[in-house]
């Protein structure tokens, strides 16, 4: 670490003595000089570069607090203190009104104390002199900053494309992403289902940054995180003493995204009351801040996502039907895991890729396991996957003995004809089998998807996907 030029320390007392002490033991750490009176002090201060000062405060002639108040007047920017015997409330008060003095200290004084005191004296200059010099860049050179925005916005969105969703080229995730890409540029609210771990904030900043509003922030809020008296709060802002701890006002989180995108995960986990609030900022295109007499415009376009059956909470009266309709302009459902196997194996090549270690691969026998694996987790539990292996792993090879315990055990569960030859065919009565149950769910349900889907415990798009691959519907457009 390169060491930094010390700073240059005037002392000013009439006592000899205490000068040639104070010297002794300031001058390790110091460019240091002395002067025995204010007169002697302005003198030094002419012919010097003085960054601190400090000095006693009963002198003869001119006292301490008189010299600083005309070292302020002059030289504003140099750190000032005053060290004295005495501790008259009407000196403390005068220096630090008149003379803008940084502390008061004490006689008698700790060395240790007095240089730690004054080399944080120090540290403050240095401080005020950078924040100068960058307040000073910055006002002449405004391009310059325009240009570190720009380029970390084009960076943000290079990271937050629909190819982020790794996906193989017949993953169910195609249509998904083609339908969002497609209405992004179109100010439709929103809702994004799926189970957790699939990618829905991915999904809607890939919306957001192929928007219009692409130039405007993305700000991310997790309802289900937040208890619903912060909720308000955080989203709307608060003034000054609203409630208690608001020792200062804030912008909330819609205000923050003006002219943006704001995406509250979890929405199905607010409160009726809550939706209330919700509902008329959004129909209102205004937000009241909490404690605020007035309402705040904004303009934000607002994209919602839920790992729950939303339709199913409207039904029990568990969530707003009126919110419900503002929030799903448009509606696209994430397929877990479980229904894109064929995505498994782009996902781990694209965590490898991007790992410490880009040379090491999976093992046939660790990607046999990945791949009979169900994941409830979803995608975030297939990374934490791959990642432990990174992290145990000795060699190039990462085998199936890296892998998680329960992974290992769902494989050697399985029955044994899915290794063999004629799992072609198990796969064909499999498939019979699923045709067989969604026809029969059909008629059960006179075509409603939707009953259909719920009956199965599928999603409405995962049912769609089946329909389409076991050739039941030849409609490619969404419903």
């Amino acid at each position: 670490m390169t060491s930094r030029t010390p700073l240059s320390l005037l002392v000013v007392d009439d006592e000899q003595r205490a000068l040639e002490t104070l010297r002794r033991t300031l001058e390790d750490h110091f460019t240091v000089f002395t002067a025995a009176s204010a007169e002697d002090g302005l003198a030094v201060m002419e012919a010097e570069v003085v960054h601190i000062v400090l000095s006693d405060q009963r002198m003869p002639g001119t006292s301490g607090v008189e010299f600083l108040r005309s070292v302020r007047d002059r030289w504003p920017n140099t750190m000032r203190l005053i060290l004295s015997g005495h501790t008259e409330a009407e000196d403390i008060i005068a220096g630090i009104n008149e003379a803008g003095i940084w502390q008061y200290l004490l006689k008698p004084w700790h060395p240790d104390q007095l240089l730690l005191t004054l080399q944080n004296a120090a540290e403050l200059w240095r401080l005020q002199q950078e924040n100068q010099r960058l307040t000073l860049e910055l006002r002449a050179s405004p391009e310059t900053l325009a240009l570190r925005v720009a380029n970390l916005r084009q960076k943000a969105k290079s990271q937050a494309g629909f190819d982020r969703l790794t996906r193989a080229g017949d993953s169910p995730l195609n249509a998904v992403c083609t339908l969002a890409e497609k209405i992004a540029a179109h100010e439709l609210s929103v809702l994004i289902t799926g189970e957790s771990g699939t990618g829905k904030e991915l999904l809607a900043r890939a919306i957001h940054y192929a928007s219009a509003r692409a130039e405007q922030p993305f700000v991310v809020e997790n309802c289900g995180a937040v208890p619903d008296t912060l909720l308000e709060s955080e989203l709307f802002g608060h003034k000054r003493g609203a409630f208690t701890g608001a020792t200062e006002s804030r912008i909330g989180l819609f205000q923050q995204a003006d002219g943006g995108t704001l995406f509250l995960d979890e929405i199905g986990e607010t409160s009726p009351a809550f939706q209330v609030k919700l509902l008329r900022a959004l129909q209102e295109g205004e937000v009241r801040p909490v404690g605020s007499p007035r309402p705040v415009a904004v303009n934000v376009r607002v994209i919602t996502a839920t790992n729950r059956n939303l339709e199913a909470d409207v039904a029990s009266g568990r969530f707003r039907e009126d919110l419900f309709y503002r929030i799903a302009g448009i509606t696209l459902n994430l397929p877990a895991l479980r229904e894109r196997p064929q995505d498994i194996a782009p996902i781990v090549s694209e965590i490898l890729k991007k790992s410490a270690l880009p040379a090491r691969q999976m093992t046939a026998e660790a990607m046999k396991c990945l791949n009979q694996h169900s994941w409830p987790g979803n995608v975030r539990e297939l990374q934490n996957e791959v990642r432990r292996a990174l992290a145990l792993a000795d060699g190039p090879l990462l085998g199936a003995d890296l892998l998680s315990p329960r992974l290992r055990q769902s494989a050697s569960s399985l029955p044994a004809t899915a290794d063999k030859s004629e799992s072609g065919q198990l796969r064909h009565q499999l498939e019979r089998l699923e045709v067989q149950l969604i026809q029969q769910a059909m008629l059960r349900f006179k075509g409603n998807k939707t009953h259909v889907a719920d009956a199965l415990g599928l999603t409405r798009v995962g049912l769609r996907m089946k329909l389409m691959r076991l050739g039941l519907e030849k409609d490619n457009s969404p419903f």
